[in-house]
């Protein structure tokens, strides 16, 4: 699979990666067997970046990880952990001594001596402009306790600011046909700085895969249930913020576009792998089989400009109005 260069970290990553939040929590229940077999499908298929965070089932997804690394040696992966969101989202609290006590759990939850990569998980706003929280995480990577740190953001504001910053290896960010927003100055910004692009919910919680229809339930324990209306966290991690009747209609209207030979789903990733400035794109997987026909769309060929142009027309028509003035 492309490896790409991941920011000023001087990192190399798998263009296609894998989320896993829905291994933790949050995404109905899958059990342990299921989820390593989820892990080690997606190293098979030259995956090489996994991403998580301290608060997916409180540590279970990073204990699923380190399960995985103790027991696949080989296994040539970055992990890219997130810390913050186990307490109130209190900017008071985001100090060195808690972010080195944080970031010691996830040593031990993923067994290692040293973090890849943490990234500050969707912190309030004010956040990003402190410089004492920017200088503490520079603390940690000269205690080496964490190799280099990012963002994760909820909004285009919030990733300008954090761009800004010059030890800022990446940016995390919802991007996918859904959510373009990022492309008008995100991405510009990241790839004039040497900053990594993290794409994040990249098939709209699902809708992108085409396999949802307007009378889909979901269990009770799933966020695509409890969270429409940001009920818990950010709305816009849900259906990427997109009315939810209206998402599997525009779905339905972008399967039009798809090449002959690709799934929905691999038409999106391909969208935002093609890109300029993505460095990888975090899909997450249930089963094996997901997580290898994911893997697969790097090997696409590029989307044409057909393709290309529909996707933002279909955007403009249909999406535009309900997401681009949030985030």
């Amino acid at each position: 699979m492309e490896q790409r260069t991941f920011g000023r970290s001087g990192q190399r990553v798998s263009v296609i990666g894998t989320g896993t939040w829905q291994l933790g929590a949050d995404w109905g229940q899958v059990r342990e067997e299921e989820a390593l077999a989820v892990l080690e499908a997606a190293v098979e298929s030259g995956v090489s970046f996994f991403d998580t965070a301290d608060v997916y089932g409180d540590g279970r997804s990073e204990r699923l990880i380190g399960r995985l690394l103790r027991e696949r040696p080989d296994a040539d992966v970055l992990v890219a952990t997130k810390m913050g969101r186990r307490v109130p989202l209190e900017p008071a609290l985001y100090t060195l001594d808690n972010f080195r006590s944080w970031v010691d759990r996830s040593r031990r939850n993923l067994g290692v001596d040293r973090l890849d990569l943490v990234q500050l998980h969707c912190p309030p706003t004010p956040v990003y402009s402190s410089h004492a929280v920017f200088d503490a995480l520079d603390t940690l990577v000269e205690e080496d306790r964490i190799a280099a740190y990012g963002v994760s953001v909820e909004t285009c504001a919030e990733a300008l600011t954090a761009i800004a910053r010059p030890g800022t290896a990446s940016v995390q960010i919802i991007l996918n046909p859904f959510r373009i927003k990022p492309l008008e100055t995100v991405l510009p910004a990241a790839s004039d700085a040497g900053v990594g692009i993290i794409a994040r919910v990249p098939l709209a919680s699902g809708l992108l895969s085409g396999r949802y229809t307007e009378t889909t339930e979901f269990p009770k324990d799933d966020h695509r249930s409890y969270n429409r209306h940001g009920e818990a966290f950010d709305q816009g991690e849900t259906f990427s913020g997109v009315e939810y009747a209206t998402g599997v209609e525009a779905a339905a209207e972008l399967a039009a576009l798809v090449p002959e030979g690709a799934t929905l789903a691999q038409t999106a990733l391909r969208w935002i792998i093609q890109q300029h400035g993505v460095s990888t794109v975090i899909p997450g997987a249930r089963s094996p089989e997901r997580v290898r026909a994911n893997a697969r769309a790097a090997g696409l060929a590029p989307l044409p400009e057909k393709t290309l142009n529909g996707v933002r027309d279909l955007y403009d028509r249909r999406i535009r109005a309900q997401v681009h003035h949030r985030w």
